[in-house]
């Protein structure tokens, strides 16, 4: 029984560091969508609305729905009898069948009402990429990383805003010239909302993709010089990779944010509105001006725009020195090597534990 509460005590300190696949036989079947059950429950129930149409009155809509429902209902408690299970029971274990009712079965019901064919793929697929979510988020700890991550937002914003001071002098030669440059303004400015955040989200896969080239052979030194017990596998490999990028990320977003609101604020002190005018740049959809000191301050979208464009392209930068500058690859791999040594010493007992029970 101590050998028990002492494994699962091992299991839960993976779980929390976002590191679920360190647990030995870690199966999708019981560990992934058992643990997601409630959610998928809920979205297969919810899927009983296929069976509805707007063209059809209140009443009808209503017997369609409970229609729906039951025969949701009855397709996995027949499922459940050929498995061996009760009927009105849930699953302990998600394996090919219990997933393919799910994703079938709700997309049934539109064909089977009004012969919504498109309706069909439409629920099939959305089912299909809310299995593949799961899989991806409860398989490979994202949630876990998460929350890990939260739990330890003081220490992380205070390494990023350390790290950030130490690059100040050189982020603010680089991203300086370009706030001031009329060009730049002029570019940012004009560009839709959708563009900024595409502009956003392209910059931050660049240097995750970045840092996802570079890992290996970063993963291969801290093995060596962190681990104990058997090498990791390459699924475990994954894992530890994905949970290093979100904590890289995060990173990122704090000195990227950090750089944004210097920036906002640095242009409402020093950017006014005849230099606007005499930059020709038009203010954007909103802007505020109010005094301070005797002085007209203006905050205005194209502020906001330039200030995040220039803060993605210093997160980006500050995201690829991590890897490559000498003096922020050290001090991170140092903190990233000092946690791992701990992890890798629970894993080498939690595996000597399991041996011996």
């Amino acid at each position: 029984m101590a050998t028990s509460a002492e494994l699962a005590r091992y299991e839960q300190r993976f779980r929390r560091a976002g590191l679920p696949l360190f647990i030995e036989d870690f199966s999708p079947t019981h560990d992934i969508f058992s643990r997601a059950t409630p959610v998928l429950a809920l979205v297969f129930i919810a899927e009983m609305l296929g069976a509805t149409s707007l063209s059809w009155h209140w009443w009808q809509n209503l017997l369609a729905a409970v229609g729906g429902l039951a025969a949701l209902i009855a397709g996995f408690g027949l499922l459940n009898g050929l498995r061996g299970r009760r009927f009105w029971s849930f699953p302990t274990r998600f394996g090919t069948p219990e997933l393919a009712v799910f994703v079938l079965l709700p997309a049934l019901l539109p064909l089977a009402t009004e012969v919504q064919l498109r309706q069909f793929f439409g629920v099939a697929i959305g089912n299909l990429l809310l299995v593949g979510a799961v899989y991806l988020v409860v398989g490979y700890g994202l949630i876990g990383t998460t929350v890990w991550g939260v739990r330890r937002l003081a220490t992380e914003l205070a390494n990023s805003l350390a790290s950030l001071v130490r690059a100040l002098p050189l982020l603010l030669v680089f991203s300086l010239v370009l706030f001031v440059n009329t060009e730049m303004w002029q570019v940012f400015a004009g560009m839709p909302v959708t563009f900024i955040v595409i502009l956003v989200v392209a910059f931050a896969l660049l240097s995750d993709l970045f840092l996802i080239l570079r890992l290996p052979k970063e993963l291969d030194a801290i093995e060596r010089d962190a681990g104990s017990g058997p090498p990791l596998r390459r699924v475990q490999r994954l894992n530890l990779s994905v949970s290093l990028v979100i904590r890289q990320w995060m990173q990122g977003l704090v000195v990227s944010t950090g750089v944004g609101l210097f920036f906002v604020g640095f242009g409402l002190l020093a950017i006014s509105r005849h230099i606007y005018e005499g930059w020709g740049i038009n203010p954007g959809s909103w802007s505020h001006e109010f005094t301070l000191l005797d002085h007209k301050l203006l905050i205005s979208a194209a502020l906001v725009k330039v200030a995040i464009g220039i803060a993605t392209f210093t997160g980006l930068y500050y995201s690829i020195s991590l890897m490559t500058d000498a003096t922020y690859r050290e001090e991170w791999l140092d903190n990233v090597t000092d946690e791992l040594r701990e992890l890798f010493t629970a894993r080498a007992e939690y595996l000597e534990l399991r041996a011996r029970s």
